[in-house]
């Protein structure tokens, strides 16, 4: 979709922020900063339309506020869980740099959504001893795990070490966050009268407003019974006598199930480098990943981020408006395509919303889960420049990465036909900034298009025109050390207020090696990954009975619509437990074998691809240490999806199944 000049000028791309433009805002208090309450009714010019939007909006969440309190007075422990609680602004003086990812979030306040009252989770009831499933995380992945496996008569738990649900989204509330699938794909299809009535407000969500449906999902299917907050899973035996799980948690608390979900998530274990001085420096720091949920004001400050991946991407057009002076610290530079994002067209919502079951199962037969974008029949060199470039700017114009990268059918696969794609962008980024070498650093060089994560910006390039705003290269000249006035490269030293740390997650098996993961029999997860993440399937792991990850290394998740993915999962988990109990078995794992030849299939595919060429972290390039392993299936959803269906029908070839001690299958 193309924002129309009479739309954008009343459109303020600075909503990216969820934290922008107090001034004119109607709502009490200037609460502008929290457009999850009740949407924004911000501006100088007041759209009627729009105010009566919202107003149904209001009037939904005050039946849905009526029906939460209702929920609340036949329980009246839960009370308690409404009392926000302290938050610790700061760590202690001997914190362990390399510890901070878990620290950090033991140290999360808990808020209700503003505007409204959240259902009771169930730490305020009695802690079971037994479970069917114990299920690790209450993100995306645990909530509809809870929803599906408790449909099918099974006792569940969820433990999740935030103080409230949404995982990922839970914990990313930097500036600009914001999802790069469109709102109406990216949400759950297992309810058509949710995908029905939920009303995205933009073309592409931010956080406030994922939160806000993640937290909606949550109560509407009343799934936080089975969520334990504030609680960390800290290690898991398996005991090959019983076939069953021992979870215990950071409160002391010992659980045993007979099966175990991990749903941790892949992007959920925050990297803060290690630079020397990190822990002398007197202002503050901040990590994408763990921002404070009450936000940061940069106004005035002079302020560097280091990092310029998609988190970086999306916040540095937001502070550089704050900032005194923003320092970009770049050590690779990302392509980056306009997202165009914009208010949601009523008529596109109807349209989409009238076809969203065919639109559904047209996303099975897709490679990244995702329909609605004709299939590429032509390769990139088979027709003119002038051709290749008129799509290219179609596709530009257009906004989005997906459909950027099935302009042709070989954009991924071979590198000539990536190189025209490439360099279409690199022009475009030459064309946006006005300093030529800083245009030049900004161009990616060392890697195709699309074979890192293609991140989608709103006037990214266009922030190094600013006069405040200075690109580092510290490829060429590295970071020394934080001092405790600012930041030191080799040649430089910058002095900065505050730094901001846009430098990701130990992506994939980060969330799974913190946790202590072992058997009765010796078997070890750190030890049997220790030279790559090694599964069936991305669901199973030799040697682990019983365990099942959700969308872990060897599926296709993150290359994917992340919801869809984690829907095909849970219910092929769901479907898996269903045959072993009308069979009278208790007891699944995959056989060395079957793992062993997945994952050698998992790598064919992604030799056979342009992917390997780049240091992402898919490969885990951006964890010092960390095996050079690409851990994602990039054969395709569809390719995937049938894989495992057919895995099924064959009465889950390459498992072993049994009940105890004696295997039947």
């Amino acid at each position: 979709m193309i924002v129309p000049n009479s739309m954008s000028a009343k459109y303020d791309e600075s909503s990216e922020s969820g934290a922008e433009r107090k001034d004119h805002c109607l709502l009490p208090g200037n609460e502008c900063t929290q457009r999850a309450r009740i949407g924004r009714i911000c501006g100088d010019h007041l759209d009627t339309g729009r105010l009566a939007r919202k107003l149904g909006r209001v009037a939904r969440l005050l039946a849905d506020r009526v029906a939460a309190l209702a929920a609340l007075r036949q329980n009246a422990a839960a009370y308690p869980a409404l009392v926000p609680r302290l938050t610790l602004a700061k760590f202690p003086d001997t914190v362990d740099v390399a510890r901070l990812p878990q620290r950090m979030r033991r140290y999360s306040h808990s808020k209700t959504l503003p505007g409204r009252a959240a259902m009771p989770d169930s730490s305020h009831n009695p802690a079971p001893r037994q479970l069917d499933v114990v299920i690790v995380g209450g993100g995306l992945a645990g909530l509809y795990a809870i929803h599906r496996l408790r449909g099918m008569g099974l006792k569940v738990r969820a433990y999740e070490a935030g103080s409230g649900v949404g995982g990922t989204w839970f914990w990313n509330r930097y500036p600009g966050a914001r999802c790069d699938v469109e709102s109406l794909e990216y949400s759950y299809s297992f309810s058509d009268e949710l995908q029905q009535d939920w009303k995205w407000p933009e073309r592409y969500g931010n956080q406030p407003e994922i939160l806000q449906y993640i937290n909606h999902v949550a109560d509407r299917f009343d799934l936080r019974r089975d969520v334990q907050l504030n609680t960390r899973v800290t290690s898991a035996l398996f005991d090959s006598n019983t076939s069953e799980w021992t979870v215990r948690t950071d409160a002391g608390e010992e659980i045993r199930a007979r099966y175990c979900v991990m749903a941790s998530g892949n992007l959920s274990t925050p990297r803060v480098p290690d630079f020397k001085g990190i822990r002398d420096f007197k202002g503050k720091w901040y990590h994408s990943g763990l921002w404070p949920h009450e936000g940061v004001d940069f106004t005035g400050l002079r302020v560097g981020v280091v990092g310029t991946g998609s988190s970086g991407v999306q916040m540095i057009p937001i502070i550089a408006r704050q900032a005194k002076h923003l320092h970009v610290f770049q050590r690779t530079a990302n392509f980056s395509l306009p997202a165009r994002n914009g208010p949601m067209e009523p008529e596109r919502e109807r349209n989409h919303k009238a076809e969203y079951p065919a639109r559904r199962r047209a996303a099975y037969d897709t490679p990244f889960a995702i329909g609605g974008y004709p299939r590429p029949t032509k390769s990139a060199l088979e027709v003119s420049a002038k051709e290749r470039n008129a799509a290219y700017e179609s596709k530009w114009q257009e906004g989005g990465s997906i459909s950027y990268l099935y302009t042709y059918t070989d954009l991924l696969v071979n590198k000539e036909a990536n190189d025209t794609a490439s360099e279409f962008a690199r022009n475009k980024i030459r064309g946006i900034v006005k300093d030529k070498k800083v245009a030049e650093l900004l161009a990616p060089k060392d890697h195709p298009i699309g074979t890192k994560r293609l991140c989608l910006d709103t006037n990214y390039y266009e922030t190094y025109n600013r006069d405040n705003v200075t690109l580092v290269d510290v490829r060429n000249d590295p970071i020394a050390e934080i001092t405790p006035t600012g930041l030191r490269t080799g040649k430089q030293e910058f002095e900065l207020d505050a730094i901001v740390f846009a430098t990701g997650f130990d992506a994939m098996t980060g969330a799974l090696r913190e946790i202590d993961i072992r058997t009765t029999d010796g078997a070890v997860l750190a030890d049997h990954w220790e030279g790559g993440p090694l599964t069936y399937l991305g669901l199973m792991v030799a040697g682990f009975p019983n365990m099942f990850v959700v969308t872990g290394p060897g599926s296709p998740g993150v290359k994917t619509q992340m919801i869809a993915s984690i829907e095909q999962h849970v219910d092929w988990i769901a479907g898996c437990l269903d045959h072993m109990r009308s069979h009278g078995l208790d007891c699944i794992e995959p056989s060395p074998q079957a793992e062993s030849e997945w994952v050698s299939h998992v790598n064919a595919v992604a030799d056979s691809t342009l992917y390997p060429l780049a240091n992402s972290w898919y490969m885990g390039a951006n964890i010092p240490g960390k095996p050079r392993v690409f851990m994602p299936y990039v054969g395709g959803f569809d390719r995937y999806k049938r894989r495992c269906d057919e895995v099924a029908t064959k009465g889950y070839e390459g498992f072993t199944l049994s009940h105890h001690d004696a295997v039947v299958a």
